[in-house]
Parts: structure tokens; sequence; C-alpha cells
């Protein structure tokens, strides 16, 4: 390994007299000024320093893409240099490892107050009065949503339901800063992005029931939404499946030359998963276009963010795998808007995945299967749903402007509670998908071992005809 590592190093000096005479300012000086030809006339640059007749310019440390020229290192002891593959590496002589998480937490990127008043000095792109009055209408709605279908699951009406309560901004903002071409890989609490989309009340009601009209023909669970025609992909219960999709569609559009990028979505519990650190490690490596939304909601159903990691939140988890991160307050819907906005912008123009993390909180339980009184205060429930409210806090700022009043915001309730109520009516007599369905959309043509399952469970059903519900076609 020495042998190697002196030939290598004297090679590396023969090479770089060579270069320099021929090669121009402008590839090698980095707009710093022409090099020497002669290594020993160089003058240290970048902090280089010159001791015991050593001399070293280091002028480009970072990964150098296939094809491109490194800055060269001018490097009378070689043993102060380590050329290895991603960059120059210097070596010295003081053992000092790197902190386990830095003094100071990661800044948190906002523009409203708690008030709804912009923040001296905040930087965002101008939200015209459509956009805004459409965001804040449709998180109206969500909440809307949210209280009525969570009733119906009390009812047991529907099966299962899960709100976004404390997530407003989150779900409308991001998507408002989005366009259709973008492509949209969900976990299972961003029903708003379907809703700023074109995703009908009706639509969510037949989902929630599993009739005939629903577009997975009733075979997902409750709030499993999804949509060809809106770029969003279904959800899947499954903790982080969705992380690894969304970056190899990316790459599809990065090799089809698409203007358009992907954006998943996961809680602070997903990145956890093995699933989670290969897509970002892929995104990186490949450089596409994706943007990685983590709602950082401070728990992981019953599992805090103190028991999930010990690092600084999500967002130095991006920049460990070579991503630009962000922090942001994910109970502002402006600083959501904004970021997204950017992200999108950096992940198509300059090819590359973004990462945020959004702190957030979520208000309501985790499921209609838990009860987060169990595993938290109500009090701290009752802080997150009342001080620090998105919804509240955006209605503030659109007030403000002059674009909402209290007349349109009972309007708008009044007419969203009956549109629901009427969907969930139509939802709940339509027909439910046939028996048969069980066995198709899976494969082109349908293998001899379903046919016979499907036999299988007619004569079944034939043989308890009391057990197989009344209201779905044999």
């Amino acid at each position: 390994m020495a042998a190697w590592f002196t030939r290598s190093s004297g090679l590396a000096r023969c090479l770089f007299r060579r270069t320099t005479k021929m090669a121009s300012p402008a590839i090698f000086g980095c707009g710093l000024g022409p090099l020497s030809s002669d290594p020993a006339m160089a003058a240290p640059v970048n902090g280089a320093s010159s001791a015991g007749g050593c001399l070293r310019s280091v002028r480009h440390l970072g990964s150098a893409k296939s094809g491109e020229r490194v800055s060269q290192v001018d490097d009378r002891c070689g043993d102060q240099v380590l050329d290895f593959p991603g960059g120059k590496v210097m070596f010295v002589p003081e053992m000092k490892f790197l902190p386990a998480s830095p003094s100071e937490r990661i800044n948190c990127y906002r523009v409203l107050d708690y008030n709804g008043q912009t923040i001296s000095g905040s930087s965002f792109p101008e939200v015209g009065k459509e956009v805004a009055v459409k965001i804040y209408s449709d998180m109206i709605t969500l909440q809307v949503m949210d209280t009525i279908f969570y009733e119906a699951q009390r009812q047991g009406r529907i099966s299962f339901y899960l709100t976004s309560n404390g997530e407003e901004a989150i779900n409308v903002a991001s998507a408002a800063a989005l366009t259709m071409d973008d492509i949209v890989f969900p976990q299972y609490r961003e029903p708003g992005v379907l809703l700023w989309r074109g995703f009908t009340l009706q639509e969510f009601a037949n989902q929630c029931f599993g009739n005939k009209l629903d577009y997975g023909k009733g075979r997902q669970m409750p709030i499993h939404y999804g949509s060809n025609r809106l770029n969003y992909y279904t959800v899947s219960s499954p903790i982080a499946t969705q992380i690894p999709h969304a970056v190899g569609a990316a790459y599809s559009l990065k090799m089809d030359g698409k203007k358009a990028c992907t954006i998943t979505y996961f809680g602070d519990g997903g990145t956890s998963e093995g699933d989670f650190h290969a897509a970002l490690n892929f995104a990186a490596v490949l450089e596409v276009p994706v943007i990685f939304f983590c709602r950082n909601n401070g728990w992981a159903i019953s599992t805090p963010t103190t028991e999930q990691f010990r690092s600084d939140g999500a967002v130095v988890r991006g920049q460990a795998y070579g991503i630009d991160s962000i922090r942001i307050d994910g109970n502002d819907a402006l600083a959501v808007y904004s970021a997204v906005h950017a992200a999108r912008e950096m992940a198509i123009q300059e090819c590359k995945p973004i990462f945020i993390e959004a702190l957030t909180y979520r208000a309501g339980h985790h499921s209609t299967s838990d009860d987060s009184t169990k595993y938290r205060s109500t009090d701290e429930i009752e802080h997150w749903r009342t001080a620090r409210d998105p919804v509240s806090r955006f209605r503030k700022w659109v007030e403000r402007n002059g674009w909402w009043s209290d007349a349109a915001e009972e309007e708008h309730r009044g007419n969203t509670r009956k549109e629901l109520l009427q969907a969930i009516q139509v939802a709940e007599r339509a027909e439910k998908p046939p028996l048969s369905e069980l066995f198709t959309d899976v494969y082109d043509q349908v293998p001899s071992n379903l046919y016979e399952q499907e036999k299988l469970l007619r004569e079944t059903i034939k043989k308890h005809p009391a057990e197989y519900p009344s209201d779905v076609p044999v």
C-alpha cells in the first residue's frame, strides 16, 4: 500500500507539471488567477499553507462527475493529501471525532407568526388573492371532511378513518406550489393534495365506502385514495414503501427530459425505515428531481421523536446523504408554499433531490384505532389545536388582506357540510363491486390458480350464505 501511494504521488506531481503548462487558467484556476507551471512558484490559495518545505494548494473539494476535469493539487509532500474517489481529502495530525450533533439546532424557516402577521425580513414569493383564498377554503373543506368522516366511522358506517387535523397547511399549501405534471407519492395523511387537484367530495366518499364507483373497486381500506387522472399514486399502508417509488419515477422523468418532479410525503417514523435511507442515497447519487417531504409531527403513532432518533430531527438526514435540505414551520401555510415552490424549481432546473422537514403536530388521534390521550396529555393536544392551529393562523393573514370574512367562512363551511352529507348518502346507496373484481387488475391473463380460488370462494358462499355480505353481488 505504501509503495503504491508513493508511486501515485510521484505520478500525480509529474502529471500536474505537464498539464498546467497546457491548461488554461479558467479550467484549473477556478477564477482565482493563473497557476504557475513551476509548483515552487505557486502561491497558497484557499487557506493552503507552506510548512517544512511542503506547499499544497487545494482548489477544489467535492465529488467530480464523469467527464469533468478536477482541479489540481500542488503537493510536494504527497502524504498530506489523499486523492480519494469523490475529492481530495486533507490529512491532519490531530485526532478529532465529528460531534454526535451540532451545538445548535438547525433553524426553522417561517413567514407568519402565530398572529398571522408576516415576520419582518421574511422572504417568500407573492401569493395572490385567488391562490390564497383557494388554499384557505380547501383547508376548511379538509377540516369539515375529516370531522364528518370521523363521525361516520364512529357510527359504524365505514370501517376506518384517519384525519389530518393540525396538518392542513402541509396538505394544501404544498399542493398549491406544485403543477399537475408533478407526480405525488403520498403516505396516508395527504388527502388535501388530492382536494387541491380536483378530487371531489363524492370521490372521497366513494373510496371510503368502497362502492363500485371507487377507483380501487373496494379492495383498499378507507382513506387509501388514488387517482391516475390527478397523478396521485394510491396510498399503501406499509410505512415508507412509496419513497423509493418516488425516486424511480423521478429518474424516469429525468430520462424522458420532462420538466416535472415527483414529491413523496412521509412521517418522522418513516425515516427509521430502510426504504427511506435507500431512496435518499439513490436520489442523491443519480441526481433525480424529487422532493422528500417529511411531516415531523412529533409522534410515530405512540412513539415520540425523542425515542425515534437522536439526531436533530430529520433534516440532517437529508444533508448526510448530500441532499440540499431545509426545515420549515409546517403550521405556516406561506412557509410551506414558499419552500415547496423553491424546492420544485431547484429540483427541476438543477435536476437534483431536495429534502424538506416540516415541523408540525398531529392534533388528532393517529387513526380511529388509536386513543392518543393514553400517551400524551390533553393539555399538549389542546395547546397545539388552538394556539398553533395552522388554519386560524392563515385565516388571519387572508382576512388582513381583505380577502375573507365571517360571512364567507360561514357560507363555505355550511355548503361543504351539506355537499359532503349528500355525497355520503349517495356512496352508501351505491352498489358494491361484484365478487369477480377480487381477482382482476393484477394479471393481464388471469392465471389458473386464481380461477380455482374464485371457484372455491363461490362454493363456500353457497354453503354458508348467511356469512356473506348481502350487499355484495355474487
